[in-house]
């Protein structure tokens, strides 16, 4: 009997009928959307001499869960690339779980948060290894590629398209620059200001100390779902940080540095002796406040770090 055209038959029983619905279904999109019973048949099903790298996710809207759209984003870097690299074979296949099309796949593996990623070897169950450490290592499509070498001993080269968003941002700002220096050309003693240079080399600072170089290598995710079903803004880690977490970070020790410029402040004999005392009590208030705060966030990411202020 002659079959409908576009209908994808389910009834996989040997590796070459598995193979040749693997390849009908890559040829479509580089990755491959499973169901529940796609990802019985095709993945956990056997004989099998391929490995499929899968991403569990839940990227519908009503799920909430922003960081599953950026990392399907990465995730679509890394198999664009290798679909398009001299590395490409039918032994590795990309695929995608979404939560709404295969809940029982996430039951059945023991997954209560997205997004993951995970690899199915051709031979085996999967190891602990074969789990990618999100929270360790990020999520960026680098990171994928470099947890996919580890695995298969594939190396995927990753192309992203031109993103000219920094060239642009940097090219406004000297714009921006020139205009100012041009309208006060009369006047430049602004470039000579301490204040406005120690204003540029604070926030540099706050910048590098609160880890957003870690960011730019790394490539943490923004936030990340915990386990209770809630959103983590802190990484339960030492070994990680989220990307917000070091805005946190970077406002506390902003606000530290503002408490010791007040205190210094209220050193100046020449300013009002009830002004001088204000600006110690709020020095104080916001050294002692955001100091304790920074101690209790390294606690709670550092086990057994004995040392606390005003909060535990």
């Amino acid at each position: 009997m002659q079959k409908n055209k576009g209908v994808i038959n389910t009834n996989t029983g040997t590796l070459q009928e598995r193979m040749e619905q693997l390849l009908e279904l890559s040829s479509r999109r580089p990755i491959i959307r499973f169901n529940n019973k796609l990802f019985k048949d095709l993945v956990r099903g056997s004989p099998r001499n391929y490995s499929v790298i899968i991403m569990f996710t839940a990227l519908s809207s009503h799920r909430g869960c922003v960081v599953c759209r950026q990392a399907s984003d990465e995730y679509s870097l890394v198999a664009n690339s290798y679909r398009y690299s001299q590395f490409y074979s039918n032994k590795m296949f990309f695929g995608l779980v979404d939560f709404d099309e295969g809940s029982d796949v996430f039951q059945s593996l023991g997954l209560n948060s997205a997004p993951a990623f995970l690899h199915f070897p051709a031979k085996g169950k999967p190891k602990k290894q074969d789990n990618m450490d999100i929270q360790r290592i990020g999520f960026s499509a680098e990171a994928i590629a470099r947890w996919i070498m580890e695995r298969t001993e594939i190396n995927i080269r990753v192309f992203r398209p031109p993103n000219y968003t920094g060239t642009m941002a940097l090219l406004t700002l000297f714009g921006l620059v020139g205009i100012l220096v041009y309208l006060r050309r009369n006047n430049l003693e602004f470039l000579l200001n301490k204040n406005t240079w120690s204003i540029l080399a604070m926030f540099f600072v706050l910048s590098m100390v609160s880890g957003q170089m870690w960011n730019h290598i790394r490539g943490p995710p923004f936030v990340h779902n915990s386990q209770s079903g809630g959103v983590a803004y802190i990484h339960g880690s030492s070994q990680g940080q989220f990307v917000l977490e070091t805005y946190f970070v970077m406002g506390m020790y902003g606000m530290i540095v503002m408490g010791v410029i007040l205190l210094c402040e209220a050193g100046e004999e020449k300013v009002d002796p009830g002004f001088r005392r204000i600006q110690a009590i709020a020095g104080l208030c916001l050294l002692a406040f955001f100091y304790s705060l920074l101690l209790s966030v390294f606690r709670s990411k550092a086990g057994g770090y004995p040392y606390s202020f005003l909060f535990k």
